[in-house]
């Protein structure tokens, strides 16, 4: 029987303010790497969860992030 690694089961909720939020998922390892990335516009929402592969999560423009811990806003800048 092959023993897994175990992963957080975490998820986060990503919902767009304005258009052209860029959320990137950064890989776990020695050598971080952007691994996906998804463009949102305004009113789209992303679930994205924390996995043996994900160990990091950008978000770049307006949007509003929620997870088990509470909400926060990220802003673009100016």
């Amino acid at each position: 029987m092959e023993k897994r690694q175990s992963q957080s089961n975490d998820f986060v909720v990503i919902k767009a303010v304005d258009d052209g939020v860029n959320v990137i998922g950064l890989t776990r390892g020695t050598d971080t790497k952007f691994h996906h990335s998804e463009k949102l516009d305004k009113g789209e929402v992303l679930i994205a969860q924390f996995t043996e592969h994900t160990s990091a999560i950008k978000i770049r423009g307006n949007a509003k992030i929620m997870t088990q811990f509470g909400e926060i806003e990220s802003e673009m800048k100016k």
